[in-house]
């Protein structure tokens, strides 16, 4: 075998075993979750970017919101599906109050969702808004934080629907590049603030259920 086919024939054998250590991962993740004990962080699904928000924020306005795109539906429908059949369960649903979070969180969920402002877009609509930590998003990264801190009803697991400005305000800049629908997966603890176990994209936990 020549040196070019031998690294691409290595490299296709790292990406086979790196999808098959992921997946097992996730396997066992998705055991954990039964158990309950755990937050679930989505960013909300996929939109429509001919829409644009109308600030300041108009909750029962849908014309003046950017909505879930049919993609963004069909894909929070069946993540909702997935984590059916994956026996995940789940406990309280916490969103922002915009349509396009209350809408993931319902479909993905199946059941009523609990708006709060915590979980509102931080970005005042703007898409140039970056989050900081440590400026002044500050007291609504702490928010977040005390969303996704606060311990589930035993054998549950919660969910917290937002957008990404909040997660930054949250978690940290390195988190600004969470994608339409990718979850944040946090073990809760009683003695202490929750701890960061996953990042997992919407489709991988369709393929999983798939499996």
């Amino acid at each position: 075998m020549n040196k070019p086919a031998s690294i691409i024939s290595c490299l296709v054998i790292f990406l086979v075993m790196s999808a098959q250590s992921f997946a097992a991962d996730l396997g066992g993740l998705v055991s954990s979750l039964k158990g309950g004990g755990y937050v679930i962080v989505f960013r909300h699904g996929a939109t429509d970017d001919s829409q644009k928000d109308v600030y300041p924020f108009k909750f029962d306005d849908m014309t003046a919101q950017r909505q879930l795109s049919e993609k963004g539906r069909a894909m929070a429908r069946e993540l909702g599906e997935a984590l059916k059949k994956l026996g995940v369960p789940i406990g309280d649903i916490y969103t922002s109050q915009l349509n396009r979070a209350v809408e993931t969180g319902k479909l993905l969920g199946g059941k009523d969702v609990s708006p709060v402002d915590a979980l509102t877009d931080s970005g005042a609509s703007s898409p140039s808004a970056m989050a900081n930590p440590d400026g002044k998003n500050a007291k609504n990264g702490r928010a977040v934080r005390e969303i996704v801190n606060a311990p589930p009803k035993p054998g549950l697991n919660n969910v917290a629907v937002t957008h990404k400005t909040n997660v930054a305000d949250a978690f940290g800049k390195e988190f600004a590049d969470i994608r339409e629908g990718e979850a944040l997966v946090y073990k809760t603890s009683a003695s202490g603030p929750a701890v960061l176990i996953a990042r997992v994209q919407p489709g991988e936990w369709i393929a999983l259920a798939g499996s």
